[in-house]
């Protein structure tokens, strides 16, 4: 394991992420990881990592760090502008940065969050199993900050078939959701659930790797009684006293006391994880229960 980067500027938030802590719910330890797995995925294979290996999640851009030897590099996820000591450079291909050469990720125009994987791995030192901040819970290392060396480990010993994977850009102002209903939409007053598909709901500023607060119709409820305490998972929409939902991501709470109206499904998770405070976000029904 060698010093592979050195943190010059963290953004508005940096942290190392992998696929995260999976099973270890029963003893209060949630899964955390990438907000958009599909996006960190895509940057380890094409650095020929393991799927699951760390890499740095940013959010909005502004980040920027040197090499502090050859390495390679991949950048997945959000629209901004990539530079190599000042030269542009390309998302979703394998980029070269020589030792001593700064990386930089400007802020971003389309998407929130941007994947920065190193061809080795981030080598951090895992904690229960992952090598993910749990910015919820304070698991795994810090943020980043300037100053900051992250070591990256050995590179594989092959390269993949492809350097570079043609990717839709995020859409700009608006996101469509598939949801499924329940577990709790019988708490809340018939119609509830129409108006939530019928609706637009704005991401307000007040949204991080938690969750995204939305803004938009009241989604009032039937039934005023405590909730007991229940699992979560990314993706759910739950409805707290003000009676607008919030859409969980990677570093939910494992239990939750207010209702879940709804569930976004698991492949339109990464595209939620990509929405930026002002865009509007939409749900169509993909199932019912029973």
């Amino acid at each position: 394991m060698n010093h592979g980067l050195e943190v010059l500027e963290p953004g508005l938030l940096a942290t190392v992420q992998d696929l995260g802590r999976p099973g270890l719910a029963a003893i209060g330890v949630g899964v955390s990881g990438a907000a958009d797995r599909g996006a960190l995925r895509l940057a380890n294979r094409l650095a020929g990592n393991e799927e699951d290996a760390a890499a740095v999640e940013v959010t909005l851009g502004g980040f920027a760090a040197r090499a502090l030897r050859d390495l390679t590099v991949v950048i997945t996820g959000a629209t901004c502008p990539v530079s190599i000591d000042g030269r542009g450079a390309a998302t979703n291909t394998v980029l070269r940065v020589p030792s001593g050469s700064v990386l930089r990720l400007g802020m971003t125009s389309k998407g929130l969050r941007n994947y920065v994987a190193v061809r080795g791995g981030v080598a951090v030192e895992p904690v229960l199993g992952s090598r993910s901040t749990d910015v919820l819970a304070g698991l795994g290392p810090e943020p980043l900050r300037a100053g900051t060396v992250l070591p990256v480990g050995p590179p594989p010993s092959e390269w993949p078939p492809i350097g570079f994977a043609p990717v839709r850009e995020p859409p700009a102002d608006e996101l469509m959701l598939g949801v499924m209903a329940g577990p709790r939409d019988d708490w809340f007053a018939e119609g509830a659930l129409a108006t939530l598909l019928g609706s637009r709901y704005e991401v307000t500023a007040q949204s991080n790797r938690v969750g995204i607060r939305l803004d938009g119709p009241a989604l009032p409820r039937v039934r005023d009684e405590e909730l007991p305490s229940e699992g979560m998972v990314a993706g759910a929409l739950q409805v707290p006293p003000s009676s607008r939902p919030t859409l969980f991501l990677a570093d939910h709470p494992v239990t939750g006391g207010y209702p879940v109206i709804a569930v976004v499904v698991a492949a339109d998770v990464d595209k939620a994880a990509q929405a930026r405070p002002g865009m509007r976000l939409r749900f169509t029904l993909l199932k019912r229960r029973g």
